[in-house]
């Protein structure tokens, strides 16, 4: 069993006749939001080996499936951890939306080994007590625009259950996005408490409680926290941290990069809700719990549409060529470790398919070489091409996440247009899969007068089936498209 289509393929690749592979995730299936079934958990029982991609790619329940229903004696896989020993270089995840407002998502920080943790654990954070002039919501909207709320004061919050229904799980060393809303101007405490759940059956460990304070459309120093740091810009992240057993505001004033985070108290923290995070609540029966159409809330958008649970690294590695080949050299050690007999066909089966690896990197490398420099700018809906960019000499010109529970604004699209006039660039690309965010990138593109063309990031479909065809489809869909 792999987790997605690509992944699967090069199993395929290199266990040629000897084994019979299928992915959990179908391809065309988003890997980062896909819900496993219980027909995929049976499928996994049967499984000799597993080979997810993880680094936080795949949805935690699709994780989870693997490793509550895989056999004892069946052998695990984590391909971009382990790849790293056979040369995969990785890069760190930075995010740089450049909100108007502070982008404030949720975050447990740290591996949770000292409480026996894996990555099939749960860290939970649960909002247990709301104060402020009005109710107080955390919620993320999805890909096609539904909405799962997390955090809702306004029918209180229920102790006898644990809070279950104000209550947000996350896999350790993970952050998430959230959008966060308010409904009357003021200050506001929302306090939070944080437990780490090591399997479905066990009791959740206490890692703390601590409140944090939001000035909503007022001046911060109303908060009355003497010498308070004001969040403003950037992003921040209310984190449970396993390292510590505390709750924290880890901070990046600058640009989002996940590893350059300050740590502060909840306690010397003011987050700031400015009056031009005003917005209306938008149509639509899924919004109707921040109220009527219409109506203003003070907001934090969640930056990045859908869900988009993740960790400090980029788990994208496949999209330079020379990871791919650290996956295959590592898919073919493990098979010879499962089934010895066949190590000479795994062994000649991935030379030739290194060979042919070979080929797609110098030919990845050639055809995006001959774009001119100054047309080499992506922009597109899905942070998934930071391997390609510095593998290939690409400058991610940015991923287009407009508010994702409001209609676009005319800022929004203003900045959009800039963008795209500032750069220059003959053309946006959408992944196929990814189509339903596209509708602004579209429109600006079209009123700009730039093409709009094809890239693969994450998943197959019926026009791109193999590794190799995807790699040279994206090659040659940016040469063609950015005048190479």
């Amino acid at each position: 069993m792999t987790t997605t289509g690509l992944l699967r393929d090069l199993v395929e690749q290199v266990g040629g006749s000897r084994v019979d592979v299928a992915s959990l995730i179908p391809d065309g299936s988003d890997p980062h939001s896909y819900e496993p079934t219980l027909r995929d958990a049976r499928n996994v029982v049967y499984a000799d080996a597993t080979f997810s991609n993880y680094a936080l790619l795949e949805e935690h329940n699709v994780i989870k499936t693997l490793d509550a229903n895989l056999r004892d004696d069946a052998v695990n896989i984590s391909l971009a951890e382990e790849a790293v020993k056979y040369a995969a270089e990785i890069i760190p995840l930075v995010e740089n939306v450049n909100l108007d407002t502070v982008w404030l998502g949720l975050r447990a920080h740290g591996d949770g080994t000292r409480y026996g943790a894996t990555r099939t654990s749960a860290v939970l954070l649960s909002a247990t007590d709301v104060t402020g002039p009005g109710e107080m919501y955390a919620y993320l909207t999805g890909t096609f625009g539904d909405t799962d709320v997390y955090f809702d004061s306004s029918d209180g919050f229920d102790r006898s259950n644990g809070y279950r229904d104000d209550t947000m799980s996350l896999p350790a060393d993970a952050h998430t996005h959230l959008s966060w809303a308010f409904t009357e101007p003021g200050i506001y405490t929302v306090t939070l408490q944080a437990e780490v759940q090591v399997d479905e059956t066990s009791r959740p460990q206490p890692l703390g409680e601590s409140t944090f304070t939001f000035a909503v459309g007022v001046n911060p120093a109303e908060a009355g926290i003497p010498g308070a740091v004001v969040l403003n810009q950037g992003h921040a992240d209310l984190t449970a941290n396993l390292d510590i057993g505390a709750l924290e505001v880890r901070y990046d004033a600058e640009d989002g990069g996940e590893h350059a985070q300050i740590a502060y108290t909840p306690e010397e923290v003011v987050i700031d809700v400015p009056s031009k995070a005003l917005s209306e609540i938008p149509a639509g029966s899924q919004f109707a719990f921040l109220g009527r159409p219409g109506d203003q809330v003070h907001q934090l958008a969640q930056a990045v549409l859908g869900k988009h649970v993740h960790g400090e690294i980029d788990p994208h590695l496949w999209q330079n060529v020379r990871n791919a080949m650290a996956y295959v050299n590592l898919i073919r050690d493990t098979l010879i470790s499962i089934d010895p007999d066949g190590a000479q066909e795994y062994t000649a089966n991935a030379s030739a398919y290194l060979r042919r690896l070979e080929e797609t990197d110098d030919y990845v490398r050639d055809t995006i070489g001959r774009i001119p420099e100054a047309n080499r700018h992506l922009v597109t809906t899905h942070d998934a091409f930071g391997y390609l960019a510095d593998a290939y000499h690409v400058q991610i010109a940015g991923f287009v996440t407009p508010n994702p529970s409001t209609e676009p604004s005319l800022a929004d699209r203003r900045k959009l247009t800039e963008t795209i006039r500032t750069l220059g660039v003959p053309a946006v690309f959408l992944e196929p899969n990814l189509a339903a965010r596209s509708t602004t990138l579209t429109e600006v593109a079209g009123e700009q007068g730039v093409r709009v063309c094809s890239i693969y990031g994450d998943t197959f479909d019926a026009r791109v089936t193999t590794y190799v065809q995807m790699m040279r489809f994206n090659a040659d869909s940016l040469s063609d498209c950015l005048g190479g």
